[in-house]
């Protein structure tokens, strides 16, 4: 047998052939090329329509897996069901994934009220704060500030994190965004517990944000980890972009039948 790292391509030819396996797929940057405008992001149509003869395969579950709240990635994402939706970083899932988990992602009073607080304090920043976003979700907001000159927005993250982030308020650092919530949750927490309740025999997962690389981390041996883009990464695997991701899709279509 030939030593050395495995390649994209016999990783894909190798993952093709499991019994039962689960794609996870980061939203942003990955299926959808980033814009400064959150909400104008679509997913490429080659890749969406990847994805969706992917997730008709009988022995295939395809789930999205973002930092968007669940009802803005199903809007952006144009995804339902037979694709799976996870949202908020872990905090949120589809009605059907939610049922299969026994997740029913209700905040405790006391969280509710952190949240809340959260809002209210978060809305005061960015109000005063041109180009800066406040995306609520059911479990806290993220503030973003793609689109603002790079200083000014790092700033403005900086101070958000030192005055929010705090006991029973947890952050996630993304690209141009901070993520607070009252929960705390990853996406490799959540790709973990889908692992486990689908049965899965394997797992491909894309992502291009740090937030990405705690999946990249908890990947098994026979998993198949693609970094989409630069910098540093757990993946054993990269492409450069968006649109070498939907090649990628394509070829496991392929091998998959």
């Amino acid at each position: 047998m030939r030593a050395g790292p495995v390649t994209l391509d016999e990783a894909l030819d190798r993952v093709a052939r499991v019994g039962r396996l689960l794609v996870a797929l980061d939203f942003d940057g990955v299926l959808a090329p980033l814009v400064d405008d959150p909400s104008d992001s679509r997913p490429l149509p080659g890749s969406a329509r990847a994805v969706r003869r992917l997730a008709g395969h009988d022995t295939t579950t395809v789930v999205m897996v973002s930092g968007r709240g669940l009802d803005d990635l199903a809007t952006v994402s144009g995804f339902g069901p037979p694709v799976g939706l996870v949202g908020s970083h872990g905090a949120e899932f589809d009605p059907e994934l939610a049922a299969r988990l026994g997740k029913d992602g209700v905040l405790t009073e006391a969280q509710a009220r952190r949240r809340t607080e959260l809002l209210a304090g978060l809305r005061e920043v960015v109000d005063g704060t041109p180009g800066a976003r406040l995306e609520t979700k059911p479990a806290g907001a993220a503030v973003h500030v793609r689109g603002m000159a790079p200083a000014a927005g790092t700033a403005l993250l900086e101070r958000v994190a030192a005055e929010w982030v705090r006991d029973g308020v947890d952050a996630t650092e993304g690209k141009d965004v901070l993520d607070l919530a009252v929960l705390r949750t990853t996406k490799g927490s959540a790709v973990a517990a889908l692992r486990d309740v689908l049965g899965a025999d394997a797992v491909l997962f894309a992502g291009d944000d740090v937030t990405d690389e705690s999946v990249f981390r908890m990947l098994r041996a026979g998993d198949v980890g693609i970094k989409v883009g630069d910098g540093d990464t757990a993946a054993g695997h990269r492409v450069a972009d968006p649109h070498e991701l939907t090649g990628v899709l394509d070829d496991l279509v392929a091998r998959r039948g």
